[in-house]
């Protein structure tokens, strides 16, 4: 007889199961929370960003081409102009990618200052224009631009680069509140002067979420909130234009005329789509039952021409944006990073949760434009801008993290090393 032959037993591959289910756990939270992390933020934002400026121009030249026709430029004229600001912003955010934090430090009072002088000229000087009841317009030539969504930008940077200098002392009130209170206010004043109730709701937003982050006493957030309210209900009941819209919005319609006619029409549009809409271009809606429609009222065509499921993929596509500019927030030990991006967080996804609120019913209309997404030059190049900005401070954090026995930066004065305790030296045993 031949001898036995013993071979050693392989383990079934129900027995390694648990073992690989392990490493593939260990692997999904390392590029969540390791050292890839801040890639995967990088990956969120990019993406996203990219996909809402594409839909954007798609969506700006469905639903401006047909009031176009009749226009010397023709049904193509505002999305080549669209166009050639997306290209200005696309450059501006690689540019603003790859400068270092210092930089915006240093650009943060001179961008406040040209904010107040630009929001000055348009409130008080013959250079302002007037479009669609509001001054926020500044003309000058054949050359138009939108001071304030420059002044959203510039009041994130600034307020963080006043609130660092401060430091701990932002837990005093009068601390927290001097400058970038007042400062914040100029700016509201300034936009109020021409009537544009819409973004001052968003500075509004901006400065009270990077004073919250700051770690601003709750009474003062309060008396901010106590306030605003007191002064939106002021600037609404003196206002007869306002005081329509809030009467439309309650659902007080007499005529076709009335201001209840474009958001009315914006919610057939959006009923209209179902689930995967009437197809690009299909929109009836466009065809001037909704003025201007490529504007404020842009995602109501979005949702008729690609139905509930488009309108879930531009929501999604802002979800992951925002979660991305979080964890660079979040994942930071620099106060002027965490502030500045908070900002810019509050102002890109808050300016988007208040214009959907609105073209939905569940707000009255405020006219704010849906960013990367509504028509206007002077809104998506400042938006690309910011979203450099944050690229910018993922890409600090990333080289940082790669070298943890790194002393801290001189950016970062917010972390206080841990006082080193002398011990005696441990000899090994012979």
């Amino acid at each position: 007889m031949s001898p036995i032959e013993l071979r050693p037993v392989r383990p079934r591959a129900d027995d390694d199961a648990p073992e690989h289910r392990e490493r593939l756990l260990h692997r999904m939270w390392r590029v969540l929370e390791g050292r890839r992390a801040l890639d995967l933020s990088v990956l969120l934002i990019s993406g996203c960003t990219a996909l809402l400026t594409v839909l954007g121009l798609v969506m700006v030249l469905s639903s401006s081409s047909v009031e176009a026709i009749g226009t010397g430029g023709g049904s193509y004229a505002l999305f080549l102009r669209q166009s050639a600001w997306a290209v200005a912003g696309v450059a501006a955010l690689l540019v603003f990618s790859r400068l270092p934090v210092r930089v915006f430090k240093a650009l943060a009072w001179p961008a406040f200052g040209v904010a107040v002088i630009l929001l000055a000229l348009v409130a008080f000087s013959p250079l302002g224009v007037t479009v669609g009841g509001n001054r926020n317009w500044l003309g000058i030539g054949g050359f138009r631009m939108q001071p304030s969504e420059a002044a959203k930008l510039a009041l994130a940077l600034w307020a963080a680069a006043v609130l660092e200098r401060k430091h701990r002392l932002v837990t005093q009130v009068r601390h927290a509140l001097i400058p970038v209170l007042p400062g914040g206010l100029l700016l509201l004043g300034l936009v109020m002067a021409g009537s544009d109730l819409g973004t001052a709701i968003i500075l509004a937003i901006v400065l009270a979420t990077v004073l919250y982050v700051a770690g601003t006493h709750w009474g003062v957030f309060l008396t901010f909130l106590a306030l605003s309210v007191l002064g939106i209900l002021a600037l609404t009941l003196l206002a007869p234009h306002r005081m329509v819209r809030v009467q439309a919005w309650m659902g007080d319609c007499s005529d076709a005329t009335d201001p209840c006619f474009q958001p009315a029409h914006g919610m057939y549009a959006l009923a209209s789509g179902n689930w995967w809409g009437a197809g690009l271009g299909q929109s009836r809606q466009k065809w001037s039952y909704i003025p201007e429609a490529e504007n404020d009222f842009i995602f109501t065509i979005l949702g008729e021409e690609l139905g509930l499921v488009g309108t879930l993929v531009v929501l999604l596509a802002y979800l992951g944006l925002a979660i991305g500019i979080y964890r660079v927030a979040a994942g930071t030990t620099s106060t002027f990073i965490r502030l500045s991006t908070w900002g810019i967080l509050a102002w890109l996804v808050g300016q988007a949760f208040v214009n959907i609120a609105m073209v939905s019913g569940v707000i009255p209309v405020v006219g704010v434009p849906l960013p990367f997404i509504s028509y206007g030059g002077s809104a998506l190049t400042l938006s690309l801008s910011a979203v450099g900005i944050v690229l910018a401070f993922a890409r600090h954090e990333r080289r940082r993290a790669a070298q943890p026995d790194a002393r801290p930066q001189a950016d970062e004065p917010d972390t206080d090393p841990l006082p080193v305790i002398p011990t005696p030296a441990l000899q090994e045993p012979r």
